[in-house]
Order: structure tokens, then C-alpha cells, then sequence
């Protein structure tokens, strides 16, 4: 019974080509459809996971007050820091490796009759330190 089945199957086979083909090769690309939407999505998993890993557990972010809804870099929100701010943080709190501020903006960078569009942000050398990033050009 099981041999007749086979031999039947495979007489059919022969018979229709072109349909085993397209079969078999539509089975083959959902098959590896599916793998590499899965394998995505994990890259994508593992890669969040790590971003989140490297801001640390023991970061702390302290802002002057809610920000005002408007443009970027618009004029609304509450006072920024000032210097002797941060110099009362870096004295007064006891613990702490180091003490980043930071102003980030908009800005157009222009190179002959290339413009630009890109953030400029602006800190202390204790950035480096707090954020345990290496400098890889210039200096500190």
C-alpha cells in the first residue's frame, strides 16, 4: 500500500513540473520568509537590550523643570542650569563619578554648497566619564 502511494506521488510528480516546482519553491521562500522575519526580530530585541544596558543603571537625569510644548530648540520650558547649579550638585551630593551638563541644539552645517541639518550638543569633560564613552578624535 505504502510503495503503490509512493510510486503514484512520484508518477504525479513527473507529470506536473512545473506545479511541483512552483510548490516546492513557494514553500522554500515562506520557509525562509519566516526565518528571517524572526531572525529580525531578535537582532532587534538583542540590539534595544543592549542600548538600554549601556545607559547604566546607576545614571541619573535631573532637568529644570517641564519643557513647553513648541519647536525644538524654541524658547519655551522652564530656566537651564547654571554653572554654579551643577558646582552645588558636584559638592553637595556625595557618590558621584561625575557631573555631565549638557545643551543640545539644532543647527545647519555648511560646506561649500553642501547644507546640513544636525544636533550640537554641548557638556562638560565629565560627559565622557558619566556616559563611559571613549573619545575616538581630538581632545577632551
Amino acid at each position: 500500500m505504502f510503495w503503490n502511494s509512493l510510486l503514484l506521488a512520484m508518477r504525479e510528480i513527473r507529470r506536473n513540473l512545473l506545479r511541483s516546482f512552483l510548490t516546492i519553491l513557494g514553500i522554500v521562500i515562506g520557509v525562509s520568509a519566516v526565518i528571517t522575519m524572526v531572525t529580525l526580530g531578535n537582532g532587534a530585541t538583542q540590539s534595544v537590550k543592549d542600548q538600554v544596558s549601556s545607559l547604566g543603571s546607576n545614571l541619573l537625569q535631573i532637568r529644570t523643570g517641564q519643557r513647553m510644548m513648541g519647536p525644538p530648540g524654541g524658547g519655551g520650558g522652564a530656566p537651564a542650569f547654571k554653572m554654579e547649579d551643577i558646582e552645588a550638585i558636584r559638592n553637595q551630593v556625595s557618590g558621584l563619578s561625575g557631573v555631565a551638563p549638557q545643551v543640545s541644539r539644532t543647527a545647519t552645517v555648511v560646506s561649500m554648497a553642501n547644507n546640513w541639518s544636525t544636533s550640537v550638543t554641548g557638556s562638560t569633560n565629565d560627559f565622557f566619564t558619566v556616559g563611559n564613552w571613549k573619545l575616538a578624535a581630538g581632545r577632551s
